[in-house]
């Protein structure tokens, strides 16, 4: 896995073995915020803020987006709680302060980053499921 990325069993680690499934309202909440995160430039809005805090300027430029559209993205992740927002004189300061939401970012983005490396390294498995543009085993 890439550097800095977590594992799955870290991830079990903080959730608990062995759990029964969740409540029908709290899947819904979070297919609501796996939806958010659908969206390419969200994505990456919430993987840049999980580097450090920034301002929306910033944030336009580093994810090549018009500062109307990454503001409305930015309001969107702030409404579902996956970012929040702080005021440093004039401007507004967005943060990822849950290190689950950025654990899972950070997993998804990191698999599929290896997967394609593997790929372009001649890793036969990894190059059909590149080719495919699907998770492996999820049918996704």
């Amino acid at each position: 896995m890439a550097a800095g990325v977590g594992s799955f069993e870290d991830v079990e680690e903080d959730f608990g073995e062995g759990l029964g499934d969740p409540a029908a309202d709290v899947l819904t909440e979070a297919a609501a915020a796996f939806g958010l995160l659908a969206s390419p430039a969200r994505l990456h809005l919430v993987w840049a803020l999980a580097q450090g805090e920034s301002d929306v300027t910033a944030l336009a430029e580093r994810v090549g987006g018009a500062l109307p559209a990454i503001s409305q993205h930015l309001a969107k992740l702030k409404l579902a709680g996956l970012v929040r927002s702080r005021r440093e004189g004039r401007r507004m300061v967005y943060l990822v302060d849950d290190p689950h939401v950025v654990t899972i970012v950070r997993l998804m983005v990191g698999q599929l980053a290896d997967r394609k490396a593997g790929a372009a390294a001649g890793d036969a498995g990894a190059r059909g499921a590149a080719r495919t543009g699907r998770l492996h085993g999820l049918g996704a």
